[in-house]
């Protein structure tokens, strides 16, 4: 019994002490930058969600190894919201 409790102690010591990733993609913009980074260069590949359309992410990109994405997780099909209503009274 104490060597399991002690195997569930060490485990969860070691997956809370892991690093954990923030999301990648922001929802509150439409189109991301996929920014590459050579082997050479180090810092691997990276989004940067914070642009609002396809030619403002693609002036920023020029001249950069980086591609314009549309955002997967930009809510563009999500209803728009219910009108509130006050009850008279």
């Amino acid at each position: 019994m104490r060597f399991g409790f002690g195997l569930i102690a060490v485990v969860g010591a070691a997956l809370a002490a892991a690093p954990s990733h923030a999301q990648t993609f922001d929802p509150r913009y439409p189109v991301c930058l996929h920014i590459y980074s050579g082997s050479s260069g180090g810092g691997g590949e990276w989004y940067d969600c914070s642009f609002t359309s396809l030619p403002q992410c693609r002036a920023t990109a020029t001249g950069r190894a980086a591609t314009c994405d549309l955002n997967p997780y930009y809510p563009v099909n999500a209803p728009p919201p219910r009108p509130r209503h006050r009850r008279g009274g």
